[in-house]
């Protein structure tokens, strides 16, 4: 018969197995979870960026041909923007950016901007936002089209002045009762297209995959 002291041995024993099995099968659920996670995150964003700038204009990867810039001196946010640079060959056709307004009306707002090689806005979309349902969230293309109106804008189209909420002046259309979502939208895509123009060789630059614009 076994003593005491052996029955004791044995359950640890079995509880250490136990528990070492379990640590390894939730190791692995996890890492297989993680993969589909990041496969997903990744198919959202190409579908994201490509409905800005569509797959056949360019024939690089994206999602490995970016670099990240630290701009707030023209973005006015702290965070760095990570810029996706659309090449076709070697010859730049396009850059989507990664940025946030810092004054939505509840809290930051990231945008996607695309600007093609030109400096002509190929359009724009909300990521994410904490604006209030029914007054600041048509900003988001799910509940409005308003974000497309900046399609086909420029700084050499459009004069500085125009580039605010008709209520301050300018040609883009603010919400009933909610004028700060859209304005913050405005002046952060205006934002965009300043900074593309003024680094427009860096944001191109293959030689640094991070870079800071002055």
């Amino acid at each position: 018969m076994r003593t005491s002291s052996q029955k004791v041995l044995h359950s640890g024993f079995l509880l250490a197995l136990i528990a070492l099995l379990g640590t390894a099968l939730l190791t692995g659920v996890n890492a297989l979870t993680h993969e589909r996670i990041a496969e997903q995150e990744k198919q959202r964003m190409m579908r994201q960026l490509n409905a800005i700038v569509p797959a056949g204009l360019y024939n690089n990867d994206l999602l490995e041909d970016r670099i990240e810039f630290h701009a707030k001196t023209w973005l006015r946010h702290p965070a760095p923007i990570t810029v996706y640079r659309a090449r076709m060959g070697t010859r730049p056709v396009a850059v989507l950016m990664t940025v946030t307004a810092p004054d939505g009306y509840n809290g930051d707002i990231r945008i996607l901007v695309g600007i093609n090689n030109e400096g002509l806005l190929l359009g724009a979309r909300i990521l994410a936002h904490k604006e209030t349902p029914g007054l600041g969230d048509p900003i988001s293309l799910e509940r409005s089209d308003w974000i497309l109106g900046f399609s086909d804008e420029s700084l050499q189209d459009t004069e500085a002045s125009a580039w605010n909420v008709k209520k301050d002046g300018g040609i883009f259309d603010q919400f009933t009762g909610a004028t700060i979502s859209p304005r913050a939208v405005v002046k952060t895509v205006r934002d965009s297209l300043l900074f593309f123009e003024a680094n427009q060789d860096a944001l191109f630059d293959r030689t640094s995959e991070k870079a800071r614009a002055k």
